[in-house]
């Protein structure tokens, strides 16, 4: 096979191994082809480690082989290492796909589910294919992963769709490997694969099958309907995203008043009708993920302003499934997550039956098994890199990788946005988006997700990590899931969290410090006080408080959080401005809940202490007259920051913070805002252009935060700053906070990988617990 004798010497025989994102994405035929271009035998095959591989004959071939396999790899594998070593040379002439093996002692990366590829979608609309107008068409490179995987490896026997037996058209395409479909393991067609049927609001039974379920779905679209739709990881509810009336009525059905809802459309020029978007923005709506992006609304979109009142911007989607594409011949839809308000999503046909009765005017659904639900990933763009607002479908569960092994640990999140992570070797697992946990429900699913990941990177953990909230169910939980498995339980505090997390995302290790600004609306303090506003010279295993805002008080809990008219007369007091009824948060209130609210300030009746930025931001939006009670978590802040973000060009300066230094070294600094609410109020107070206001308080923040880091460096030299924290999902802040570090010298460490909000904490609690010391 190799010539003659003199060339022999020149042949060698090598053992590679892959690791990382590749199952799953056709990464084996993709070797089988790379070992025919170089005429080289051997094997491939999948295995708990990721990839493992033989490959004999010239050693140049092989060379150029090793360098193909990162330079060329399928667009969908992410590769962490690739290792070889030699081997006895056997003779080998053929090279064959061999059967996938099994190691508990091993773990590889599962996909994410995928969108739609160009190759498919042409097929979808071609009425000479096979696959014309097939809701479930795929191919190697797209379709769905993570939601139908049940086991590894990954082989159509450890999916959902081991119950459909393949055709001989379709087989004959799997087992092709210069076929497109060569070991794509949810391959199936019309003739042997799932199919679609249509479930009447009325009648409740399903009566049309096929093309004409998906007919009757988008005529009642058209005629102003609402509709459940069951995709690759759950179920949407639907309606035409121009028809206000339609719009009005889903939210009045889905119990959803404000918050803003999603835009599905077919393509990127169809979302360009819809909203500005700059090349960085529509490469991450096009990317495979797919996700939802917050983009920038146009004003002549055509759109129901119920869609998102009271936001500049908008979250579009591309339709990444087949059935999607189909369902936007009824024009731009709203599609939004398949549950109630509070309720994790539905994804199972009996369920969805049970919760959408009363809600929607028709069920469009399938008969693939979805094992693990994902909600769909928001994302924005800031500073011209993506910002994960919620990470779930298309990225979940890819894994975070850690800058070491770890120990096994479980963390189970905070109670709002939560997600679970398991750490298992060298990698962070974290689930798709569970909710919040906050009814018996969303605990459910968190108990789900937990069951699925536990089982499907076969993690035993030796730790599970908590929020040190006493209150939160997901701690709750935790302790009686590591009562139950004799485990120790290390709580972990909130804000820490969320600095580990980040840290973790880009690859610190050991005793590496910085000083992380952990700015969001509530976590609970290590005093048992409400923190919000902290600066925290951190690693791993321990913090230190080094500054914060100086505290208020919080009236009635849940109560005052949804009333920012409350917040903002709590700043008032605290600083010492009277309550008068020029002021819009005044006149919001009624005088017998403003003589309350007196008292209980001034007896610290039933207040709560808090530091919290997010709570800042919200009395700002009260007193700028933006919002006086919210509908959903962080609306007041949102639309400040819309509200900011129109400010006239040129206008931008920042409203006074001190800092003031402790009397006692042991304690932290604060910001002092008396002359800051003295400000604000006066502007409010002559009139001044909302809008100016609104940016001035975010240069406020951004330069309090410079000041801070400025005089932590002088004592520490701490050189890198993390921002962190729900606050900094306000593109706005983090851009102008970025800016302004960086120009003072600075390195800036900002999260691309895990969201800076709750979402995100999961991974610090399990880094922090991973390195906790033994009890």
């Amino acid at each position: 096979m190799f010539g003659t004798s003199s060339s022999l010497a020149a042949v060698a025989r090598r053992a590679v191994r892959v690791r990382g994102g590749v199952q799953g994405v056709g990464f084996r035929p993709f070797v089988y082809g790379l070992a025919g271009r170089f005429r080289l035998g051997g094997f491939v095959g999948n295995d708990s480690d990721g990839v493992f591989i033989e490959v004999e004959g010239d050693l140049g071939a092989i060379a150029s082989f090793l360098d193909a396999l990162r330079t060329d790899a399928p667009p969908l594998a992410r590769i962490d290492a690739i290792d070889d070593a030699p081997l006895p040379i056997t003779g080998a002439s053929g090279f064959t796909i061999v059967d996938s093996r099994r190691d508990p002692a091993h773990i590889t990366p599962v996909a994410p589910d995928v969108a739609t590829c160009a190759d498919c979608l042409r097929e979808l609309y071609d009425p000479a294919d096979r696959r014309h107008r097939y809701p479930f068409i795929n191919c190697t490179n797209c379709g769905p992963r993570y939601s139908i995987v049940t086991a590894l490896p990954y082989d159509r026997a450890s999916t959902t769709m081991a119950g459909f037996m393949m055709c001989a058209s379709c087989a004959t395409e799997y087992a092709d490997p210069a076929d497109r479909r060569f070991h794509a393991q949810p391959n199936a067609c019309p003739d042997c694969g799932p199919s679609l049927s249509w479930c009447d609001g009325i009648s409740g039974t399903f009566s049309l099958r096929g093309e004409h379920a998906l007919a009757a779905a988008v005529a009642v679209l058209l005629e102003g309907g609402i509709i459940a739709v069951q995709g690759i990881g759950g179920f949407h509810i639907a309606c035409r995203a121009d028809q206000d009336a339609a719009v009005r009525r889903l939210r009045e059905r889905k119990r959803r008043p404000e918050k803003p809802l999603a835009v599905l459309v077919r393509d990127v020029a169809a979302a360009g009708l819809l909203a500005r978007m700059s090349p960085a923005e529509a490469a991450l709506l096009t990317s495979p993920a797919h996700p939802i992006v917050l983009l920038e609304r146009r004003l002549e979109s055509g759109l129901s302003p119920s869609v998102a009142p009271g936001q500049t911007t908008i979250g579009v989607m591309l339709a990444y499934a087949p059935v999607h594409h189909l369902l936007t011949e009824a024009g731009p839809l709203v599609f939004t997550s398949g549950n109630l308000a509070d309720e994790p999503i539905a994804f199972t046909t009996s369920d969805a039956q049970q919760r959408f009765a009363g809600l929607v005017d028709g069920m469009l659904c399938h008969d693939r098994p979805i094992h693990a639900p994902a909600d769909d990933s928001v994302m924005r763009v800031a500073l011209g890199a993506e910002l994960p607002i919620r990470r779930s479908r298309g990225y979940a569960p890819y894994p975070v990788s850690l800058p070491a092994p770890m120990r096994p640990v479980l963390a189970v999140g905070g109670e709002l946005k939560a997600t679970v992570c398991f750490v298992r070797d060298s990698y962070a697992f974290l689930s798709p988006h569970v909710g919040d946990v906050e009814n018996l429900e969303t605990e459910r699913a968190l108990t789900r997700a937990v069951t699925h990941l536990e089982q499907l990177f076969e993690v035993r953990p030796q730790l599970v990590a908590a929020d040190q909230s006493p209150v939160y169910r997901s701690a709750i939980w935790a302790d009686r899931f590591a009562t139950e498995r004799g485990l120790r339980l290390v709580r972990v505090q909130h804000h820490h969290a969320h600095v580990a997390s980040l840290m973790a995302e880009h690859g610190l290790i050991g005793d590496t410090k910085v000083l992380g600004v952990a700015f969001d609306g509530t976590g609970y303090g290590s005093d048992g006080t409400i923190w919000g506003g902290e600066f925290l010279l951190a690693d791993y295993r321990r913090f230190t408080r080094v500054a914060h805002f100086a505290p208020t008080q919080l009236a009635g809990g849940d109560m005052g959080v949804r009333h920012p008219s409350r917040l903002a007369l709590a700043h008032l007091h605290t600083v010492g401005i009277p309550w008068s009824d020029d002021l819009a948060p005044v006149r919001a209130l009624n005088e017998e809940t403003r003589r309350i609210l007196r008292q209980q300030f001034a007896r610290h009746l039933h207040t709560s202490v808090t530091t919290s930025a997010g709570r800042l931001l919200d009395a700002c939006a009260s007193l700028c007259g933006v919002r006086q009670s919210v509908s959903y978590e962080g609306q007041a802040a949102i639309e400040f920051e819309a509200l900011a973000a129109q400010a006239p060009l040129g206008v931008g300066r920042h409203y006074p913070m001190a800092v003031i230094e402790p009397e006692s070294n042991e304690a932290p600094m604060q910001l002092e805002l008396h002359d800051f609410w003295r400000q604000v109020v006066y502007d409010v107070r002559k009139g001044r252009d909302r809008r100016s206001i609104a940016l001035d308080v975010h240069g406020a923040l951004a330069e309090a935060i410079v000041t801070v880091a400025r005089r932590v460096r002088d004592m520490t030299e701490t050189q890198t700053v993390g921002l962190t924290g729900g606050v900094f999902q306000n593109v706005l802040l983090l851009t102008l906070t970025v800016q302004r570090l960086q120009k003072a010298g600075f390195t800036v460490l900002t999260h691309r990988a895990v969201p800076p909000n709750d979402g995100g904490i999961a991974l610090g609690q399990a880094m922090v617990a991973a390195q906790a010391e033994p009890s």
